[in-house]
């Protein structure tokens, strides 16, 4: 009997949703469901994805970042090919790997000379696992501090680390000794790493939920408390490396030195799960400082040979399409355009970033009529106003965004690092015409509104 994935595919296409509510879950599928994301994707190419009907749609989620290169690189998929075919040793664990040998080295090449050794594992919240044993092992020390509105993960190390209640409730007691202080807020770090008993302060260069940008000054501070107090500096790199912001690294716009990085998301375009440390020659040592300390932490599946032949190629693509570069132009010129609209439309506060990583944030207008309805919505459920923007957006204008976190009104585009003219024009373009229709009061824009708000009250 033959077995193919594309017969699976085709004669199930219809039933996914059906297949999450009975087995998988539910609450996702309602969540779709109300706001109108439920669509049936039949292919996705770069930065594109399409229905069933052959609708375009411009991804700027990109799998929360997964999809730097875009979906379906060529050259990764090549690589996977490849190796499937060669019949590589693989996970033989009383051995070394030398594909993960040659990941590492490409990886280490981005960063400053101070980091030179690697770490793998499976995922970012795996990365922020690993970083808070080597912390506490290399300082002997216990205290790990984070910021406010941090998001470092969803495991129980990393959930202790999640500056977001909403995450974090329920599921306690989390780890001891970890202190969430202010982003941006020199004062209150020092004050906690004065104690001299903090092992690490692990912090996100640009905060994710948000999308919060630090004074140029803050990170390179951040370094000097951290030589000067004995904490190791973490850089939760997870979402903003591998050119994310512009910069391979997003600490390379404030040229800093961490004694870690951390890495995940699009590090293998998207394939394989993948995540990695990269630290100094000290903490490796001091970790693993004697032969039966070998293997004090590991990952079975880590340093597998597809994962290790998807980072390389994934970076190699990185480095031939100049998508460092092109995040950093592309981006810049959306945020300079979305901001050139602040001066027609009241609601509109900013747009903020670096490269793309992008926050277009609203606020609260002048003018009564607007006004009034603004206070509406907000009583309905702070950050509701977002949704009147995300959801024309995606139905009207094939563009699917989210919003940047809870009781914020922000948006939060995290698209492909491929984006190009066309792609830019569609996003401004695209933005102008939604806000447009929510400063129509009353319009059916409004009426949107008035269902979202009623929704919101009945979950209270």
């Amino acid at each position: 009997m033959s077995f193919s994935i594309a017969e699976l595919f085709s004669e199930h296409f219809d039933n996914k949703f059906e297949l999450h509510e009975q087995h998988l879950n539910k609450q996702m599928v309602r969540v779709l469901r109300t706001i109108g994301y439920d669509r049936n994707y039949k292919k996705a190419v770069g930065q594109y994805l399409y229905d069933e009907d052959n609708n375009e749609y411009l991804d700027l989620l990109s799998g929360f970042g997964v999809f730097a290169i875009g979906r379906n690189h060529p050259t990764v998929i090549n690589a996977l090919k490849e190796t499937l075919t060669l019949e590589l040793p693989n996970l033989v664990q009383m051995d070394v790997s030398l594909l993960s040998g040659l990941l590492a080295e490409k990886i280490l090449a981005t960063t400053d000379d101070n980091l030179n050794k690697l770490f793998f594992c499976n995922s970012g919240t795996e990365a922020v696992e690993a970083a808070i044993k080597f912390a506490r092992y290399t300082t002997k020390r216990e205290r790990i501090v984070h910021c406010e509105h941090s998001f470092h993960g969803l495991t129980l190390g990393a959930l202790s680390l999640n500056g977001e209640e909403i995450f974090r409730e329920g599921f306690g007691p989390l780890l001891p000794h970890c202190n969430a202080v202010p982003f941006n807020d020199l004062d209150a770090l020092e004050q906690v790493l004065s104690s001299e008993c903090v092992a690490a302060f692990i912090v996100e260069p640009v905060q994710g939920k948000g999308v919060n940008v630090p004074d140029d000054n803050y990170l390179p501070e951040v370094e000097r408390l951290c030589k000067k107090y004995g904490t190791l500096f973490i850089a939760d790199e997870i979402q903003t490396g591998l050119g994310r912001t512009g910069k391979f690294w997003a600490i390379d716009h404030w040229h800093v030195k961490p004694d870690m990085i951390l890495m995940a998301k699009a590090l293998s375009g998207g394939f394989i799960p993948i995540g990695a440390v990269a630290m100094t020659q000290k903490i490796m040592d001091t970790v693993f400082n004697r032969m039966d300390r070998a293997v004090v932490h590991g990952s079975t599946f880590s340093k597998n040979n597809m994962a290790m032949a998807a980072g390389i190629a994934t970076l190699q693509v990185m480095e031939d399409e100049k998508l460092v570069e092109n995040s950093a132009k592309i981006g810049n010129d959306i945020i300079s355009s979305i901001n050139a609209m602040a001066n027609k439309y009241e609601f509109l506060m900013e747009a903020r970033g670096k490269g793309l990583m992008i926050a277009v944030e609203f606020q609260a207008p002048k003018s009564l009529k607007l006004k009034t309805a603004w206070a509406l919505l907000e009583v309905a459920n702070k950050g509701l106003f977002c949704q009147m923007v995300t959801i024309p957006l995606f139905k009207d204008h094939h563009i699917l965004t989210q919003v940047a976190g809870h009781g914020m009104n922000v948006i939060k585009l995290l698209p492909p690092l491929n984006l190009n003219q066309k792609d830019r024009d569609w996003i401004v373009n695209s933005f102008d015409a939604a806000i447009a229709e929510t400063h129509k009061v009353p319009g059916s824009i409004w009426d949107l509104g008035k269902n979202l708000a009623s929704h919101a009250i009945k979950k209270k």
